[in-house]
């Protein structure tokens, strides 16, 4: 099969390359691909006739989105329909990633891919216009959300993921503030590459939602990252509103993989698996 990959260089798109290593993979780099200038995309498009385009490229510094809605919404909204279009015109399928943040927070159970979205912050809104894009464009489509994504080469624009960004912190001796007052699903990249990998296989298309299995706070996650690698920094447990980030995040922000169990995709691991098979990856432990 031949797969493009926007933004192979991040790190779902590192994971793609060596999940999908057996295809004929096309990876796309920015600023040589740009989703923002359409007509040049298409004209790169056209001449590698993909398969499949799998779109990992987002505006994802959630605050800034907050400031800079113009960006936002160009990347996150305006790319997404213009790449739809291109794939719709093109005859390719389409693969694109949305967020657990389209939700408000207030259910007290894991969302499912029915469940309403009431985005809280520009980031989210601008997430949730591209996946409304998506599915009136285009029939063939896989549309994932998922939930706190960390992978070992770091998240591209940020360099960096939670994970490591915490383990480093506590390097400097210094005690850690953390929101222990919203629940999501860390997610393994790992992972998250080899279910995309069973899922585009197959004709089941349509939104997904994919993350690990199990729910924990941002606190007791850290908490978990620091006993895994033997480590006890001084953690100061916080709410939203003392830590009083720009954006609006939703309290509660678990998804569940309704949809992908009923089709058979193979199960996620429990997060804290996944956590531990990550920092044996990088070395923090053995």
């Amino acid at each position: 099969m031949k797969i493009a990959i926007i933004g192979a260089d991040g790190q779902l798109g590192s994971d793609l390359l060596k999940v999908l290593k057996e295809n004929e993979i096309l990876p796309l780099y920015y600023p040589d691909f740009d989703v923002t200038k359409p007509e040049r995309a298409k004209e790169i498009l056209s001449q590698l006739k993909p398969e499949i385009l799998i779109n990992t490229s987002a505006y994802h510094r959630v605050d800034e989105c907050e400031e800079n809605p113009k960006e936002s919404f160009l990347v996150n909204s305006i790319a997404v329909r213009d790449l739809a279009l291109i794939c719709r015109d093109l005859g390719f399928i389409f693969v694109h990633f949305s967020t657990d943040y389209v939700f408000d927070g207030k259910k007290d159970s894991p969302y499912i891919e029915k469940d309403m979205p009431i985005p809280l912050s520009m980031y989210a809104v601008s997430k949730l216009a591209g996946e409304y894009f998506v599915s009136y464009i285009l029939e063939k489509y896989f549309l994932i959300r998922t939930c706190g994504l960390y992978g070992e080469a770091g998240c591209w624009g940020k360099g960096t993921n939670f994970v490591d960004t915490m383990i480093s912190l506590e390097k400097k001796g210094k005690p850690l503030r953390i929101v222990n007052d919203q629940w999501v699903t860390p997610t393994s990249t790992a992972e998250l590459a080899l279910r995309i990998g069973e899922l585009i296989h197959t004709n089941h298309y349509g939104l997904y939602h994919l993350t690990n299995e199990g729910q924990c706070t941002w606190y007791e996650f850290t908490e978990t990252i620091f006993s895994l690698i033997r480590r006890k920094p001084r953690l100061l447990p916080v709410d939203s509103k003392t830590y009083a980030a720009r954006a609006l995040r939703p309290p509660y922000s678990v998804l569940e993989n309704k949809k992908a169990k009923e089709i058979g995709l193979t199960d996620f691991s429990h997060w804290k698996k996944a956590l531990k098979d990550y920092l044996i990856k990088k070395g923090y432990i053995d």
